[in-house]
């Protein structure tokens, strides 16, 4: 098994700390379908808008002690300080624990430490608190990815696109796979 490469780690640590936030309770999501439908439609003109409504619900915790702790964790993230992130995030899902998004940046900052397992976990924490999380679906996908498991990699990126076809990488990653398979069938 290969190891993730210093681009791919810091590429999907990127990418989930813009894109991957969570939503805290049913309540923070109420009325946001509306919004999910507009992003899913490739050719909606508001999906950027759309897609900002969502982040900015998911990413309410519903309590200033528990955005101070993901604050600090995805500062360090950015920083390098994975010690130090893994730490705040950790503390945040122990205070927090139907909080999606303190899931989902502890496996940010997992997955950049090279900790898949770990990773792994809290994705799967984050979709079920919020099935509907391309940017987790995203996470899943670079991490099967890296752990040379394309056929369920194309799978996680296929239902991230299908939530939110805006995703450029995610659409390479989909070609690119979909043409490596397709390689080995023949």
């Amino acid at each position: 098994m290969r190891g993730p490469t210093a681009i791919n780690k810091y590429a999907v640590a990127a990418f989930l700390t813009l894109f991957c936030s969570a939503v805290t309770a049913h309540s923070e999501t109420a009325g946001l379908e509306r919004y999910f439908d507009e992003l899913a439609d490739p050719d909606y003109p508001g999906w950027a808008r759309a897609q900002s409504d969502i982040e900015r619900a998911w990413s309410r915790s519903g309590s200033p002690a528990m955005d101070l702790l993901l604050k600090r964790g995805t500062e360090a993230l950015d920083t390098g300080d994975l010690d130090a992130a893994i730490e705040h995030l950790t503390a945040l899902t122990d205070h927090a624990p139907d909080f999606p998004e303190g899931w989902n940046a502890r496996a940010t900052a997992f997955f950049v430490a090279g900790r898949y397992g770990p990773a792994l976990s809290d994705i799967a924490q984050t979709l079920r608190l919020e099935p509907r999380h391309w940017g987790a679906l995203n996470g899943l996908g670079m991490i099967l990815d890296d752990m040379e498991q394309p056929e369920r990699a194309l799978a996680a990126y296929r239902a991230s696109f299908a939530l939110n076809p805006h995703q450029q990488d995610v659409k390479d990653a989909i070609d690119r796979l979909e043409k490596a398979l397709a390689g080995v069938a023949l």
